[in-house]
């Protein structure tokens, strides 16, 4: 589903029992599904942060018969428990409630990117970074892709205290130096973060794996969520909207891939004409079969 009415569309064709199932409201002897606009509203105005924590309770509550569930594409492995497992996220989810969450709730540990939408963070981090000398690891140079190419790590405790965010263990710089072998191009690429993970547990080697996983996993959901959602095209750009309904894609394309799922387009073909398989796979049936969702 490519926007708001195509939700809409959706849930407009859904019959009474499925409405019913749902719990949608009742209005004249008749269960109403949300109009185009009331879907709009609601995910332009909820908290992203809020809505991921919705969606990580309903991993924990339906997660434990599957080996992997993903929040906002990045694969949480045994999410009923995280305690002392690395949750890495983009910039979209940089937020200081997340960050506590995560680690005062759930004793696990955040490795976050930090972009424009933490503009004093990103200023304070870039501006440390800004005389760096030699990196305190480097990987490469290496053929990926058609591409030489060399990544670069420094870390630094020394902002812990400073920074205005919870349970910083170090802040880091990645730069990453592509050269393309037919071309010639050279590009240079500058990547900020922070981790929960103090330098006693993981040094600039290790900070820079976890950061080169995380990309990893996104950039192959990214493929797929565009593939089959058209999210780089998408037109929804107002308010937390963007944010949400990127959560939802990518929350979608997790459950899927978590039942072993190879053909994520049929799948999700499957879905939009079968109301009952998409019970099943949200767990909302009571005969509900893990072999019926494959």
């Amino acid at each position: 589903m490519r926007g708001y009415k195509a939700i809409s569309d959706w849930a407009q064709s859904l019959g009474s029992k499925a409405r019913e199932r749902f719990g949608c409201r009742r209005e004249n002897g008749r269960r109403v599904v949300p109009s185009e606009s009331v879907i709009r509203d609601v995910l332009v105005r909820v908290d992203p942060v809020a809505f991921d924590q919705a969606l990580q309770r309903w991993n924990e509550a339906h997660g434990a018969a599957d080996e992997r569930l993903a929040i906002d594409g990045k694969t949480m492995r045994n999410a009923i428990d995280i305690q002392g497992k690395d949750i890495t996220a983009d910039a979209l989810l940089t937020q200081r409630n997340f960050a506590a969450y995560l680690v005062e709730e759930r004793q696990a540990h955040y490795h976050f990117t930090v972009k424009a939408n933490q503009p004093n963070l990103l200023r304070d981090i870039a501006l440390y970074f800004e005389q760096r000398q030699e990196p305190d690891f480097v990987v490469g140079p290496s053929l990926e892709h058609g591409r030489v190419e060399t990544r670069k790590i420094w870390t630094t405790s020394a902002l812990n205290d400073y920074l205005d965010f919870p349970h910083v263990g170090q802040a880091f710089v990645i730069e990453r130096e592509r050269i393309d072998k037919k071309t010639g191009k050279h590009s240079d690429e500058l990547a900020y973060g922070i981790t929960s993970r103090p330098p006693q547990q993981a040094d600039a080697q290790q900070v820079l794996k976890t950061n080169r996983d995380h990309w990893g996993i996104e950039n192959s959901c990214h493929y797929v969520i565009d593939w089959n959602f058209d999210e780089d095209r998408s037109r929804i750009r107002t308010g937390h909207g963007p944010e949400n309904v990127s959560r939802l894609r990518r929350f979608a394309v997790g459950i899927i891939q978590s039942k072993g799922v190879s053909n994520v387009a049929q799948k999700m073909r499957q879905l939009h004409r079968s109301t009952r398989l998409v019970f099943d796979y949200l767990r909302m049936s009571e005969n509900t079969c893990a072999a019926s969702c494959v």
